[in-house]
């Protein structure tokens, strides 16, 4: 009995495992190291690619209101004189969007590469602030101030272009004070003035002057 478990344990210890199964169990093993360098590669790549940088400028909602004709104040650098121009935009009917809109369509005659008066690339009204008893406040962007010419003449048309469009087409301002990121900024480029109140009737007779200069 002894010599036939002796036979049997010796029997079951050389039980061969099936060579169709060592093969089954190296391929998937080399299944799973190759998807566990893609995985690596694949992290390396996107590590290494830059994150696009979020887009935070203020997005200006889409004007709304009928198409209406305004008059804006266009400077000419050419010959030192405001020309007043016809156009027709569309327009909203609450107040400050107005006068908000006027100033963008006097702006995109500036930023257009053909202007009479050119201003720096990305300059924007950030808002019109219409204060009771006939104040306006306008805010400027950054781009506008920082990149203005230098000069008296053209920061002078560039501040009588802005208060007269908006006085003309907004009968009731009567002052207007401007602001550079929501802050009163010292001068607009080294000369004009921007701590005060710029009072519309002596712009206008400024832009009289000038327009009598044609």
């Amino acid at each position: 009995m002894c010599a036939e478990y002796g036979r049997t344990g010796a029997i079951a210890g050389s039980v061969m495992i099936p060579r169709h199964l060592y093969i089954a169990v190296a391929a998937l093993m080399v299944v799973v190291l190759g998807m566990g360098l893609y995985a690596w590669h694949m992290r390396g790549r996107a590590a290494a690619t830059p994150v696009a940088a979020a887009d935070t400028r203020p997005v200006a909602p889409p004007t709304a209101g009928p198409t209406e004709q305004v008059t804006l104040f266009v400077a000419y650098d050419d010959v030192g004189v405001l020309r007043a121009q016809a156009a027709r935009i569309p327009l909203p009917s609450v107040r400050q969007q107005r006068a908000e809109e006027l100033l963008r369509a006097l702006l995109a005659v500036y930023l257009d590469k053909n202007s009479p008066h050119p201003l720096p690339e990305g300059s924007d009204v950030r808002g019109v602030y219409l204060v009771d008893p006939g104040l306006a406040v306008i805010d400027m962007n950054a781009a506008f101030s920082d990149g203005h010419r230098s000069g008296v003449l053209s920061e002078e048309l560039t501040i009588a272009s802005l208060v007269q469009t908006l006085s003309a087409n907004i009968p009731s301002i009567l002052r207007v004070k401007i602001l550079v990121e929501g802050k009163e900024r010292e001068t607009l480029a080294g000369h004009a003035d921007l701590t005060g109140f710029f009072d519309v009737s002596g712009v206008n007779l400024l832009a009289a002057e000038l327009q009598a200069g044609q």
